[in-house]
């Protein structure tokens, strides 16, 4: 173990690795820590950059974040807007629908909420609870389902054609990997809030999601708004890679001496196709 005072001769990296080596202690998992902070550091710096310009340019951009419960969307979602502007920026994290707004045309609860000229929105969830979780769980009906999935991606095209940037992710867990975070919320006091009756029929219904995430990639990946797949079982490269492929779909003015690299790894960030190899199925 490292003490204060192996800790008061550290000046480099180099001298922490020495001690640690002449002590004989693992120091991989530290390293692995500092690796992440650093990179996350310079990706963050990035997305302000971004802002910067996405402001300068009046540009509109909505970022949705879709996945199964426990894929790691509101930590992603914290990850990006860290250090962002927040008169610029906004997180939407819609509540149950009112007796009104279940009355009203479906997205016209969301279109409020699209971007302002100079603005980037993330949508922790969106419209696209009508595509899974509303029919797995019986919160709409077939009519509904079937009137959504007809609609849906005429509204797309129109937010494409007046302008608005619309990347839309799907963040992809495997059932192994959901059910430990599920077992890890339950034994967190700060997360317990996270959990819901609706996580725990997750895995239960885990087949009829994917039933339901199949017919929604197929009808609503189009060449205007296609789905972004993010593998998730390990969180921090899905906030790393997310961000980076952010960052690779605009010509932002220093993008070009970006200190660190701004394409995604394309073994974790997948344009779905209809044959992609799927952890989530």
């Amino acid at each position: 173990m490292l003490t204060r005072e192996n800790l008061e001769q550290v000046r480099t990296r180099s001298d922490l690795l020495k001690i640690a080596e002449d002590q004989n202690i693992d120091i991989k998992r530290v390293l692995r820590n500092v690796r992440y902070e650093e990179e996350l550091r310079l990706l963050q710096a990035e997305l302000v950059d971004l802002q910067q310009w996405v402001v300068a340019k009046k540009m509109r951009v909505a970022i949705l974040f879709e996945g199964r419960d426990a894929a790691g969307k509101g930590g992603s979602i914290k990850r990006f807007g860290e250090h962002l502007n927040p008169r610029s920026m906004r997180v939407v994290a819609l509540t149950k629908p009112t007796e009104v707004e279940q009355g009203q045309w479906y997205f016209r609860r969301y279109i409020k909420d699209l971007p302002n000229p100079g603005e980037i929105v993330f949508f922790d969830r969106s419209w696209y609870n009508r595509a899974v979780v509303e029919p797995v769980m019986g919160f709409c009906n077939k009519q509904q389902y079937r009137r959504f999935m007809t609609q849906v991606t005429d509204f797309e095209h129109m937010l494409y054609e007046d302008g608005i940037i619309l990347i839309k992710f799907w963040f992809s867990i495997s059932k192994e990997e959901q059910k430990k975070r599920f077992d890890a919320r339950m034994k967190n006091p700060l997360k317990q809030w996270k959990f819901s009756p609706v996580d725990m029929k997750g895995q239960a219904l885990w087949n009829k999601y994917t039933q339901y995430k199949e017919q929604m990639f197929a009808k609503t990946h189009t060449n205007f708004s296609p789905w972004i797949i993010v593998k998730t079982n390990n969180k921090r490269v899905a906030r790393l890679e997310s961000i980076r492929y952010v960052l690779s779909q605009f010509d932002y003015q220093t993008r070009r001496k970006a200190r660190t690299v701004t394409t995604p790894d394309p073994n974790v960030i997948i344009r779905y196709y209809r044959h992609i190899e799927q952890i989530d199925i």
